[in-house]
């Protein structure tokens, strides 16, 4: 014999609700955030995970994790991702500021042939200790070559 149907109860208050209609008509959030608000919204107004999830083209399984996220942590924390585990960042903010102001500046004024920074003279200048990954390297001499040309 089946189960009973598993309904957990979402309340939400009226300033919710306006946001959350805002947000799940919204063109410039982030597509994640407007989902699982239509998510909310639509278990607020029938308290079906699969009915839901048919309504949205998602499984059942996504809209029972948002709302139970939901009633954990409230609606609007569950609207946003939780923090992925990973490794830290290896630069740090001040490292970062000090590259971005080397990058702003004119390669000619430090002493250097160029006009512009090539990747290679930025991974170079490591007067600092710093090491950046080529990525920032690249994304550096992008925006300050086309400053200086």
């Amino acid at each position: 014999m089946a189960a009973w149907r598993r309904a957990i109860e979402l309340s939400l208050g009226n300033a919710d609700v306006v946001m959350l209609r805002s947000m799940a008509q919204s063109r410039t959030e982030p597509a994640s955030r407007v989902e699982r608000a239509r998510i909310l919204l639509g278990y607020w107004k029938d308290p079906s995970f699969f009915a839901v999830g048919q309504a949205l083209g998602l499984h059942h399984q996504t809209v029972q994790r948002c709302v139970e996220r939901a009633v954990v942590e409230g609606p609007m924390a569950a609207l946003d991702d939780r923090p992925r585990p990973g490794r830290e960042p290896t630069i740090t903010v001040e490292a970062k500021a000090w590259l971005v102001s080397l990058a702003c500046r004119k390669a000619k004024d430090l002493g250097y042939p160029l006009g512009f920074w090539p990747v290679t003279l930025v991974s170079m200048d490591r007067r600092k200790g710093i090491r950046a990954s080529p990525i920032w390297r690249r994304a550096l001499c992008a925006r300050s070559s086309t400053r200086r040309t």
